[in-house]
């Protein structure tokens, strides 16, 4: 009877014993799973928090820092224009497909001739953006292959273009991307390992301006004009060196904007108007970028 009882409770206590040993051993599981136990670095949802978007907004500064600095890239070229633009080829063959389309069915409403029509009539842009970028990236190369280095906002159109004239050339250039709701993926002819992408605008901002030795603007729609008015106003308070601000199409950017009335009603400075220029061909506007007179 008492051994009987002895086994009983020796075996009460082994199960006793088990169970604790089970629920210590899940316990620590949780332990290392939760993710308070992460190292904050390694912590992907605490990153994603409000609170910590000084820390990504950091992190947008100093990655591609960190990465052109050892490419010991020195200045850039931006070069900005809209994403619609494609080269002539592709840009007649979707007005040559539209029309097609709207033969077979007259009635539709989804087909924009005059706007397909309006987009060809700018794919010269294309080629003069790669012309453009292949010159630049050229004479680099022989000069110094770490100067005038193009950068644009990485995706299509004239930022294609750009990057493919460098492309062209066998020279470097920078894509910088961004997180769109309607995903912007990068062109084709961006240097690998120095196409970055961003979640915000005012870094990739920082980014763009922070080298750059120049900028040239293609006919563009908002992101063109933001970045355009940007750098502007950057120049006209001073807080950008004076560098040659190129606005490529003059009859494209006298339509849109019209700086001369801003002066005459007095929004504007007189000698607001010498912080840009003009140019119509790949040439010229190369050429105002090589002669500038660099002064602070």
């Amino acid at each position: 009877m008492e051994n009987n009882m002895n086994d009983r409770f020796k075996c009460d206590f082994e199960q006793e014993r088990s169970n604790e040993v089970e629920l210590v051993a899940s316990n620590l599981e949780a332990i290392l799973k939760s993710s308070t136990y992460k190292l904050a670095h390694e912590d992907i949802e605490l990153l994603n928090t409000d609170e910590m978007r000084g820390v990504r907004m950091l992190l947008e500064i100093t990655k591609p820092e960190q990465v052109i600095e050892k490419e010991n890239i020195i200045s850039t070229v931006i070069v900005f224009g809209g994403v619609h633009i494609s080269e002539e080829i592709t840009s007649k063959r979707r007005l040559d497909d539209a029309e097609k389309l709207l033969s077979s069915n007259p009635k539709s409403t989804k087909i924009n001739i005059q706007r397909l029509k309006n987009l060809h009539s700018l794919s010269h842009y294309y080629s003069e953006a790669r012309e453009l970028s292949k010159l630049i990236s050229l004479d680099s190369k022989t000069k110094n292959p770490h100067s005038h280095v193009i950068v644009t906002g990485g995706g299509p159109g004239i930022m294609e273009a750009a990057n493919r004239g460098a492309f062209d050339a066998g020279c470097k250039s920078i894509g910088l991307n961004i997180s769109l709701p309607n995903e912007q993926h990068p062109n084709s002819f961006i240097t690998p390992g120095l196409c970055f992408k961003f979640n915000y605008f005012a870094m990739r901002k920082f980014h763009f301006v922070m080298r750059s030795a120049a900028a040239v603007f293609f006919p563009g729609g908002f992101g063109t004009l933001d970045e355009l008015f940007e750098l502007l106003t950057l120049r006209q308070t001073g807080m950008k060196k004076n560098i040659p601000i190129i606005l490529f199409g003059r009859s494209y950017w006298e339509k849109v904007i019209n700086f001369q009335f801003l002066s005459d009603m007095g929004l504007i400075g007189e000698n607001d108007l010498s912080i840009f220029q003009y140019a119509d061909k790949a040439n010229e506007a190369w050429n105002l970028i090589k002669h500038f007179k660099y002064i602070n």
